[in-house]
């Protein structure tokens, strides 16, 4: 309790700072009087707005890096303590950082409006998916056997169907595109927090854990189809100039996006340890992570050309690059791909999470309809996912509904899908827009508050028998 206190000290300080330097620059007094301006202009060169302008910027983005950090750690901090993942911590007090101005304090408005902390959100978003494609093995992926592909089909067909359903309900005067958006945003299941979850009870050895976290990879895979499937859709409907999309198009975009996905894993198998044998040619220092975060960007690029999200070429990047590539580096001194890359990862990710919850208006839960949906959406999340439970109904000694409520959290890969959604641009309107964005973070905290407490007591109660 001591560090907490420490923290809120520190952070209570540089709101005080943060406030006390926004309230000097806009008072009044500061402009200096026209009659003193001779002896100024005697001592001093001449200073164009513009530089004035980019210094007082760059300054302003140094603060907010700093306030975005530290609530991030703290948040985290506090969810670790009470047994919750740290995304859940660096999501709510970003929400807390962006609607604080409804108690007064105004001083964190500029967070909002910084470009560049936008653009490093979305380089530690490619940064995350490039982790949890290093993370992700095809070889276990295959292996893990019939049952984890029937509960991944079907954890993701029946909440995209649910999630297009109350979509359509509660927006009927929607675009399509944006109920199928909502729906894909219901499909990807978190595998770090239920993975956390089962690591801390010590049941990752069960066969339920193993069919979960198989699953939930699949979950990720086919999610990430889908979304680079609706966002080229949408793409196209977009440059349409509002004639819609014909059946053709549809069919071209799913096969790019199966292409790219499967064409880059097996272009990449094979240039990657080529690639990396020529590296440990060279000489100098961080070699692996430089071009490791290289062929990540390239890849991410080539996504973004042909209309599908930035994410999916940084995930494939992460599948495609093994140890057996880069081995010859390690040989030479060179640590872990994944360790070298855990430092830049912890700033950058951080962010993306933080900015996401700072992008939440809780004002938008004045209008009822908009509460009501963030509930039903959350319910028929809950829901869809518990449908996994058929994929194991001829298992025996299987506790079904572990499997169902293990697949419930949508933790980063729903807010990543929302995050895109709300910048996709259709028709002069963004497919997600201000109101359905904050009901969506709403669903990703409820499941993922939801899902630790009720997998340990369901887990509890079934049986105990080792796979």
């Amino acid at each position: 309790m001591k560090k907490i206190l420490i923290l809120f000290i520190i952070c209570l300080t540089t709101l005080m700072v943060y406030q006390t330097l926004a309230q000097v620059h806009d008072a009044p007094g500061n402009a200096v009087d026209e009659s003193d301006t001779s002896s100024v202009t005697q001592k001093t060169a001449p200073i164009e707005e513009g530089d004035c302008k980019e210094e007082e910027d760059f300054g302003s983005i140094l603060l907010s890096l700093v306030i975005i950090l530290m609530a991030a750690k703290i948040g985290g901090d506090l969810c670790e303590r009470v047994k919750q993942p740290a995304v859940l911590g660096e999501l709510v007090f970003g929400v807390i950082l962006g609607n604080i101005y409804l108690l007064g304090f105004g001083g964190f408005e500029q967070i909002k409006h910084h470009i560049s902390i936008e653009i490093l959100a979305e380089i530690g978003v490619i940064i995350l998916l490039f982790e949890v494609g290093l993370e992700t093995s095809i070889k276990e992926m295959l292996s893990v056997g019939l049952v984890s592909f029937l509960v991944a089909i079907l954890g993701v067909v029946t909440p995209f169907l649910l999630g297009w359903g109350v979509s359509v309900w509660f927006l009927p005067e929607a675009s399509i595109y944006v109920h199928i958006f909502i729906g894909a945003t219901l499909t990807a299941t978190s595998v770090g927090i239920t993975a956390r979850v089962l690591s801390d009870m010590g049941r990752l050895r069960y066969r339920e854990s193993k069919i979960i976290l198989g699953a939930a990879v699949i979950d990720d895979v086919l999610g990430l189809v889908i979304l680079s499937i609706v966002t080229g859709i949408i793409s196209a409907a977009g440059s349409g100039n509002g004639g819609g999309i014909s059946s053709l198009a549809v069919l071209l975009i799913i096969l790019k996006a199966f292409l790219f996905i499967f064409g880059s894993l097996l272009v990449g198998s094979f240039l990657a340890p080529r690639i990396f044998s020529f590296v440990s040619k060279m000489r100098g220092a961080g070699l692996l992570i430089s071009f490791a975060l290289m062929f990540c960007f390239l890849l991410a690029y080539f996504a973004k050309i042909i209309d599908l999200a930035p994410i999916v070429g940084a995930f494939a990047a992460g599948l495609i690059l093994e140890d057996v590539h880069y081995r010859s580096l390690t040989l030479k001194g060179e640590a872990e791909l994944s360790v070298l890359l855990k430092p830049i990862a912890a700033f950058l990710v951080p962010i993306f999470f933080v900015n996401m919850g700072i992008r939440v208006d809780l004002t938008s839960f004045t209008n009822f309809s908009i509460l009501g949906f963030a509930i039903v959406l959350t319910l028929v999340a809950i829901m869809g996912k518990q449908v996994c439970s058929l994929g194991v109904l001829f298992e025996k000694k299987i506790n079904k509904w572990v499997i169902g409520i293990g697949m419930i959290p949508r933790g980063e890969v729903g807010l990543i899908f929302a995050g895109i959604g709300s910048k996709m641009i259709l028709n002069g309107i963004p497919v997600i827009d201000s109101s359905t964005f904050s009901a969506v973070i709403i669903m990703v905290i409820l499941t993922t508050l939801i899902t630790p407490p009720v997998l340990k007591a369901v887990f509890l109660k079934g049986h105990r028998g080792l796979s």
